[in-house]
């Protein structure tokens, strides 16, 4: 079944390697990304990514040395290192959250949240909905903080419009998911650039407590 150790071995060092330079952990590596390759951020909105085309390169690379080192089953086995170097990550960052994270380290979100806005007499009617977990032994307490998403105008707040009224003070007990809801009444007048409303489904926030930050 092995035809070259060598390449076999090569293959899984570099894979390591790929998925080193962009673990998603502790921050969302791919929150600016508007072209990416599996784990990768090919394009920004600052331009393209250097590191993230040569991990692209070195994935590829790997996954002809995989073939290479194989003597028969080489698609099979090829879809199923793929497959599993995708999921691989949620697993590796639940593991440590359940054992070793604390604080805001200990936090997942699944990226499902939503926001909508609509703008009523003058001001803007803020709700936001998402599900955040918190995988340690003991309860959490953070701020939360909202970011644009990068696909709008630079100028232009969404998203972030629901900041007027925080800080948003969150507590979750330990080993609990917590369903949050937001609705707000916001007073846009002093802000510049804002849009007249929409509905976001690719909501991300900063969290940030006594022992650092995140960006989910």
């Amino acid at each position: 079944m092995i035809k070259n150790k060598l390449a076999l071995f090569s293959s899984f060092i570099i894979l390591a390697i790929c998925m080193y330079l962009f673990f998603p952990f502790p921050n969302n590596v791919m929150i600016d990304a508007r072209i990416t390759f599996m784990s990768f951020p090919i394009l920004n909105q600052d331009g393209y990514i250097l590191l993230g085309i040569i991990g692209s390169i070195l994935f590829i690379a790997a996954l002809t040395l995989l073939f290479k080192g194989l003597k028969k089953y080489q698609f099979r086995i090829l879809f199923l290192v793929v497959v599993a170097y995708a999921i691989s990550p949620s697993f590796l960052i639940a593991a440590y959250q359940e054992t070793l994270g604390s604080g805001v380290a200990a936090i997942s979100y699944d990226n499902n949240g939503q926001c909508n806005l609509e703008l009523v007499d003058k001001k803007m009617n803020g709700k936001c909905n998402f599900i955040l977990h918190n995988r340690s032994n003991e309860a959490v307490s953070f701020e939360l903080e909202f970011i644009d998403t990068i696909f709008m105008e630079e100028t232009v707040e969404l998203e972030s419009l629901m900041n007027l009224a925080g800080p948003y003070r969150i507590t979750i007990e330990a080993n609990q998911e917590k369903t949050v809801h937001l609705n707000e009444l916001l007073d846009v007048t002093d802000v510049q650039e804002h849009i007249g409303g929409g509905t976001s489904t690719d909501i991300h926030f900063k969290l940030i407590d006594n022992e650092g930050e995140r960006v989910l």
